[in-house]
């Protein structure tokens, strides 16, 4: 089972993504958070498998969250899932240890494959 937490600060694309993953026999959706604080709480309060992160969230660009998690939970592979389309964002994000990079525009086929492949590489790391 690939436990999911989803990160984004507009309810309803929290709630878009809850029914698409929903689909996935093998995903489940452990916690969700729209703030900050709330993303640190839910990574203390449930095992994941990968973080869906919206990269603006409360209108800040969360580079450094991404480092901060990083540094805690640095094997939990981290699917930036935004707006941005600009590759300043996407390089930066990835930088930053991002594992991923969606746009929101994707295809949700895109996001669950996406989600199968960074777990599935975080699974082969030694």
């Amino acid at each position: 089972m690939i436990k999911i937490l989803i990160a984004d600060d507009h309810a309803a694309i929290r709630q878009g993504l809850k029914l698409i993953l929903a689909d996935q026999q093998d995903f489940v959706v452990v916690g969700e958070a729209a703030t900050t604080q709330e993303i640190m709480q839910a990574l203390q309060e449930h095992a994941c498998d990968i973080l869906i992160l919206d990269l603006s969230i409360s209108g800040y660009k969360n580079i450094k969250l991404i480092k901060q998690i990083k540094t805690e939970k640095p094997t939990l592979p981290i699917l930036v899932f935004s707006l941005h389309v600009e590759r300043q964002y996407i390089l930066s994000s990835l930088k930053a240890g991002a594992s991923g990079y969606l746009t929101k525009n994707s295809d949700p086929k895109e996001l669950i494959a996406a989600i199968r492949k960074l777990v599935a590489e975080e699974d082969c790391i030694p």
